[in-house]
């Protein structure tokens, strides 16, 4: 394993600096900023140093801009790297590497298992929180989001090495369980003591029921309050029914993760019971309390009603209960002080930004964790849309099930892997289809800026054409295809030959080949997967020209041409992986 790699960027950027220091040796700030070229009829790279370097010395930037270049010809790395360096603009510095480098970097790429991608050099201890359903719940459309971004942000930094902790902070403690509790004991008191079995549908049947018991019987909801008041104080029976709700519960949440291919560690508010307490008593003694109707709560600086009156973060009601607020300041302290966490990542809806914002404030001013050393990231996103541009329903306009909405991509994609390849094994059309479907859903969303709204369709999700998961999986597929018809012994290619650009479309997919790090790297800074889908178009958008232009059977370049298109193949399958995708050979 190479872990002593760098990015293009990362190189590009160390020879700048050293040209920028040989240049103006006095400087302290170099104002480093080197990015990818948006047109390539301007080069690779773009340096944009000159620009800010120009105002601080009070020189034209174009001035700066030449000064840095001939410095360049005196760093013996930038002839090895830059075919062509020229000055555009303002100061702009345009960079085209030299397709002999770049050859050599996708050489590289092929003899290294994480294809050029550099690994951290401090590995950092990264918790990521999310899917986040509620026990006595099935999963539903608004937890697809959620489980799908979080999955792809853990395997993300999985990937460049960090310590990863995936959790999922499920909703198992508070008054909905003595509700429902209250309710299997005076209604289904047979399930309670296992003579009879049940299932999560079942549950959110009867939870729904208690509900309404709750809210129209004062009698049942002080029944079911004084359930909570057992619960909270670890009644055997009553934990022994908690227990049982979890469990059921469980099963089918891991149904659908198995279908899924996403691992979680539960760890459900109930774990932070323990923590409650001290949260009171340390920000009572830091005086950040103030009692107000009876409820403890925290006034944050910048935090106001629409009346413009300061807005409370209550962690103590006058019931002396505690909600989400304590609870989630006793998991930033857990997750800095016990987990020693580097990072804290956090997948919600938008709409729990405010509470995340106040929480994480909070947590600061109590001294739970110093921002300068520990990074909290609260995750966003938008909704899931019907085709009418609404919060997608189902036609009864009931909120639909996730597993619904997973077996029904399944569905479709088996109606056309059936009209595609009729002549494959029923199992192998079944398992193609799985594949399809759940990719299409996954990549959908991952493909969408995750704070939009965007609108569920089957039909444009499983479309061969444009953006979509079907459409990437083609460009794998025709890889494997290319190698078979070339018969070449592809263990003897990657022995014996290297890589060798010349041609235009060659060079075009060897530098974009080249940057999948920095891609990756843009995903774990912005935390926006459609970072990597849009890599990941790119890329097969970049194989369909190369396999247009360059002939790759029976030609002189054929054994080059075959390893360049096993790199794509490789960063395909890599990609995809982190997006949760699975590959498939044949389509």
């Amino acid at each position: 394993m190479n872990t002593d790699c760098q990015t293009m960027q990362e190189s590009i950027l160390h020879i700048m600096d050293l040209a920028i220091q040989h240049a103006f040796p006095d400087v302290q700030e170099k104002h480093l900023e080197v990015v990818q070229s948006t047109n390539a009829q301007f080069g690779h790279y773009q340096c944009n140093s000159a620009l800010k370097l120009g105002k601080e010395l009070k020189k034209n930037p174009r001035v700066v801009a030449e000064l840095i270049m001939q410095a360049l010809s005196s760093i013996p790395a930038a002839k090895g790297l830059f075919q062509h360096v020229e000055i555009a603009g303002p100061g702009f510095i345009n960079i085209t590497l030299l397709p002999e480098f770049l050859s050599r970097r996708i050489d590289a790429m092929l003899q290294d298992e994480r294809l050029g991608v550099p690994s951290s050099k401090q590995k950092k201890k990264v918790i990521v929180e999310f899917s986040s359903p509620n026990i006595a719940k099935e999963l539903h459309v608004g937890h697809l989001r959620s489980t799908i971004i979080g999955d792809c942000l853990a395997r993300t930094f999985e990937f460049l090495g960090e310590e990863v902790l995936r959790l999922n902070h499920v909703g198992d403690w508070g008054t909905q369980f003595g509700m429902l509790i209250c309710y299997l004991q005076e209604y289904h008191p047979k399930v309670l003591s296992g003579e009879e079995k049940t299932d999560l549908p079942h549950l959110m049947e009867w939870y729904r029921a208690s509900k309404k018991c709750f809210d129209e019987d004062p009698d049942f909801k002080k029944r079911s309050q004084l359930q909570v008041v057992r619960l909270q104080s670890q009644d055997p029976q009553t934990i022994q029914a908690w227990q049982m709700i979890c469990a059921i519960s469980r099963i089918a949440f891991q149904e659908i993760y198995d279908l899924m291919d996403v691992k979680l560690q539960e760890r459900g508010e109930s774990f932070y019971n323990p923590y409650l307490l001290q949260v009171i008593s340390d920000l009572e003694a830091k005086g950040l309390i103030t009692v107000s109707d009876g409820a403890k709560c925290v006034f944050l600086d910048g935090f106001v009603t629409r009346e413009g009156t300061p807005l409370p973060m209550i962690v103590q009601k006058s019931d002396g209960g505690y909600n989400y607020d304590t609870t989630d300041m006793a998991a930033v302290w857990h997750r800095v002080h016990v987990e020693k966490a580097d990072r804290i990542i956090i997948v919600t809806d938008a709409g729990q930004s405010l509470h995340f914002q106040m929480v994480f404030q909070a947590a600061a001013k109590v001294g739970y964790y110093d921002p300068s050393k520990v990074t909290i990231d609260h995750v966003p996103f938008g909704v899931v849309l019907g085709p009418d541009g609404k919060k997608f329903k189902t036609r009864s306009g009931e909120t639909e099930k996730l597993i619904d909405l997973l077996l029904g991509a399944v569905s479709k994609a088996k109606q056309l892997i059936d009209e595609r390849l009729p002549d494959l094994p029923e199992q192998e059309r079944e398992q193609l289809a799985k594949v399809l479907g759940i990719g299409a859903v996954k990549y959908a969303d991952l493909s969408c800026h995750r704070i939009k709204d965007y609108v569920f369709s089957y039909d444009r999700m499983l479309r061969f054409e444009g953006n979509t998961a079907a459409f990437l999986l083609y460009a794998y597929v025709r890889i494997l295809g290319i190698q078979r018809k070339s018969k070449k012994d592809m263990e003897k290619v990657l022995a014996s030959s290297k890589v060798s650009l010349v041609h235009p479309s060659e060079i075009a997919l060897g530098l974009h080949l080249s940057q999948f790090g920095e891609a990756l790297q843009m995903v774990a800074k912005d935390l926006l997967p459609n970072r990597l889908t849009d890599y990941l178009y790119e890329l097969a958008e970049k194989f369909h020209a190369f396999y247009r232009d360059c002939r790759v059977e029976g030609v002189e370049e054929e054994e080059s041409r075959l390893l360049l298109s096993e790199a794509a193949a490789r960063t395909l399958r890599q990609g995809l992986h982190i997006l949760g995708l699975q590959v498939i050979s044949r389509m």
